[in-house]
């Protein structure tokens, strides 16, 4: 799994939705192409807050966040907004963080934090990302999305640890005709 690989969790991790005072208007805010920007996103959790003077959302209890065939599961997700309310700087998913991307990589942490000026999301606590058998895991993983870079750390205990299956080079290749794939475990 190479670096872009990992951009992918990185981009619902960084599950942005712009909210104004009325409630949760869902609107994408990343380095997206223009069409994913335009998905919707719908989060369905047991309560929001909003706390308009520290421009804060929060959304709690078995939060799901979906967009374009990919789905962020937490107990906790803040929003941290500019002063007008219009964009996402940060957002910071905790408790039972679980990510799955449309093209099934998944993603796992206690805490999974964003920054929108930076291109960077962090995934804290235990930290592994899949695709197929191929695993990478750490205390830290951060992925730089616009320079195409990820950085995985050890934690005090532990090494970090990957394992990379090469492909099988005989595998047919998808043909136009051909089915569609599987949709990802949850």
């Amino acid at each position: 799994m190479r670096g872009r690989d990992l951009v992918a969790l990185g981009l619902l991790a960084a599950m942005v939705i712009g909210v104004n005072g009325a409630g949760a208007q869902v609107t994408p805010n990343l380095g997206k192409g223009r069409e994913e920007r335009q998905q919707p996103v719908t989060v369905d959790a047991d309560r929001m807050e909003r706390l308009g003077k520290e421009s804060l959302v929060i959304f709690l209890g078995n939060v799901v966040a979906r967009q374009n065939g990919s789905v962020q599961y937490a107990d906790r997700v803040e929003l941290y907004l500019d002063e007008k309310g219009d964009r996402i700087l940060r957002t910071v998913s905790t408790g039972n963080v679980r990510i799955i991307t449309k093209d099934c990589k998944t993603g796992t942490a206690k805490r999974v934090e964003y920054f929108d000026l930076d291109q960077r999301v962090v995934l804290i606590g235990d930290a592994r990302v899949w695709q197929g058998d191929n695993v990478v895991t750490g205390e830290t993983i951060t992925i730089f999305m616009s320079q195409d870079r990820s950085v995985v750390q050890a934690g005090n205990q532990e090494r970090v640890k990957a394992v990379f299956h090469p492909k099988n080079e005989r595998e047919p290749t998808k043909t136009a005709g051909a089915a569609p794939r599987a949709v990802c475990e949850p």
